[in-house]
């Protein structure tokens, strides 16, 4: 099959979760959480829970594994803790929860990032894989990166990424 066949026969409907990885955001100023929801509904996927949770590597582990294991979940998604402050440790988490990478996620955000916002791109540990039969995607937090990544390379490809991952 060809990428286009492929893309027809995927699932247009998936069922999301998204977790905020931030020790200062709330409800009211998660403005890339919120932002991430939105999209994910404005594009007809189902957003079944989202958290925020602090940046402690036990505790969002903890979270994600707990989204992996719930079975109607297709694809968990992270927002934050993607840069390389002493505090960021979503890369490591994330990573560590990986069957399977998918490398040219975090090539390509990188990419499209530096053709917005110059060399400082080449700081975001954006990534993506497979995990336990699931999609898992780590985003940074700002809207603007939010919105990169969701529109350029999430949005497009998520139903051919739940396709693939469970066949």
């Amino acid at each position: 099959m060809s990428h286009q066949e492929h893309r027809a026969a995927s699932p247009t409907h998936i069922r999301c979760y998204v977790l905020t990885v931030s020790d200062t955001r709330t409800d009211e100023n998660d403005t890339g959480g919120r932002l991430l929801r939105e999209l994910l509904a404005g594009d007809g996927h189902e957003v079944l829970g989202h958290a925020i949770v602090p940046d402690e590597p036990a505790t969002l582990r903890g979270a994600i594994e707990q989204q992996l294991d719930a079975e109607a979940v297709q694809a968990v998604i992270t927002t934050g803790g993607t840069g390389i402050s002493r505090r960021d440790g979503s890369y490591e988490v994330v990573s560590a929860l990986f069957d399977k990478r998918i490398d040219g996620f975090g090539e390509l955000f990188r990419t499209l990032s530096f053709e917005e916002i110059g060399p400082s791109a080449m700081l975001s540990r954006a990534c993506a894989g497979t995990a336990r039969g699931k999609i898992l995607i780590s985003l940074p937090g700002s809207k603007n990166a939010v919105r990169l990544g969701m529109s350029r390379l999430v949005l497009p490809e998520l139903g051919h990424l739940v396709r693939e991952v469970t066949r």
